[in-house]
């Protein structure tokens, strides 16, 4: 295990994950990188009235903290490789593998809330989408 992708939304379910992916590749000594996925696009947004530059301004600063965050939190722990980056898609999921097979990482990391039942069956699992478009390992973290 050379290089880690690490998705990361600000969600309780992915500052575990965060805190997995931290302490393995400080075990493995790997590079690390977190990636959030951007959803709505900005060619959706583009095409609607209801969005302005100061909404996107708000919700890229939000994105911005949580990385930043999320990457001393890496760093302070002797985590030498840190990358953060973005991506964009309606499928998070496969926005998320995409970026992991191009820049050649060999693990994944994810965060799941733990729907069970019904909720899982209408709402779908991202973390089982991932497992299921993965070229390499996944850990889901719950």
């Amino acid at each position: 295990m050379k290089h880690i992708l690490c998705a990361t939304d600000g969600s309780h379910s992915a500052m575990k994950a965060v805190d997995f992916a931290v302490d393995l590749a400080k075990s493995v000594n790997a590079r690390l990188t977190f990636i959030h996925v951007l959803r709505p696009t900005n060619e959706d947004i583009s095409h609607s009235y209801f969005w302005d530059s100061s909404i996107l301004d708000a919700a890229d600063a939000q994105i911005q903290q949580e990385l930043r965050e999320a990457m001393v939190k890496a760093t302070s722990q002797g985590v030498e490789e840190v990358f953060c980056t973005t991506a964009s898609g309606h499928d998070i999921a496969k926005a998320i593998i995409d970026y992991a097979v191009k820049h050649e990482h060999d693990h994944v990391v994810t965060g799941s809330v733990g729907r069970s039942g019904i909720a899982k069956v209408l709402l779908g699992s991202i973390a089982q989408h991932i497992v299921q478009q993965a070229h390499c390992p996944v850990t889901i973290v719950r």
